[in-house]
């Protein structure tokens, strides 16, 4: 059963990436990207949807950073301030958006 299933992640693997060199391997025109003062960028359209997908990963990432920042903050002062109470498990907080 353990073979079987990295059997099928393996394909599925495959599959994806078959899927993504294809799309690469259809789309390789150039693509002109206009900035502002007329300033322009010409790349394969690819790269220009490569860019575009790695520009919002990094966005994303970095855009929660406060929040990992915030809540390694609470967790370490919640650990100086009670060392005792280290081995009871913690009830998580609800997210914002939760009720």
């Amino acid at each position: 059963m353990k073979n079987l299933l990295w059997l099928l992640k393996w394909i599925l693997k495959a599959a994806i990436f078959f899927t993504l060199f294809a799309f690469a391997l259809n789309n390789q025109q150039d693509t002109t990207v206009h900035f502002f003062f007329g300033t322009q960028w010409r790349a394969p359209q690819v790269l220009v949807v490569l860019g575009t997908f790695a520009a919002g990963v990094a966005v994303g990432a970095l855009g929660m950073v406060p929040r990992w920042w915030k809540q390694r903050r609470a967790a370490t002062q919640r650990t100086q301030a009670s060392p005792e109470s280290n081995t009871a498990p913690v009830k998580p907080t609800p997210f914002p958006h939760e009720f």
